[in-house]
């Protein structure tokens, strides 16, 4: 498995921008799959983005066109970058790592201001 650090997160205003970064403890290049979930508050978690190791994305239909997914394999890290935000995208965001098993960072709080 691989142990996943989330970092970014923070307060914003109505169509601001954060980039979310999550640094995993190996390399990454072979995983089959990294992603993004949120959970807001009385919400069950959902996912946002994921990306494949062949570079395949999905978004959620609520994020598409102002939410991208990359990663940088090199860096072991795989950054999503969110802009136009909404009040409605207020949560925890948590990075994924998709295999055989899965993983979990804990988690960076996003808070968007209306």
């Amino acid at each position: 498995q691989v142990q996943l650090v989330e970092s970014g997160g923070g307060l914003v205003q109505a169509g601001g921008s954060l980039r979310l970064s999550c640094a995993a403890s190996r390399n990454i290049f072979s995983i089959n799959a990294m992603g993004w979930y949120r959970r807001a508050p009385g919400k069950v978690r959902e996912l946002v983005a994921s990306i494949t190791n062949g570079g395949s994305t999905n978004y959620a239909d609520s994020v598409k066109g102002r939410f991208t997914i990359s990663r940088d394999n090199a860096k072991n890290t795989v950054y999503l970058q969110m802009n136009s935000l909404k009040p409605e995208d207020t949560a925890v965001y948590y990075c994924n790592a998709r295999d055989l098993w899965n993983s979990w960072g804990q988690g960076t709080q996003v808070t968007v201001s209306s």
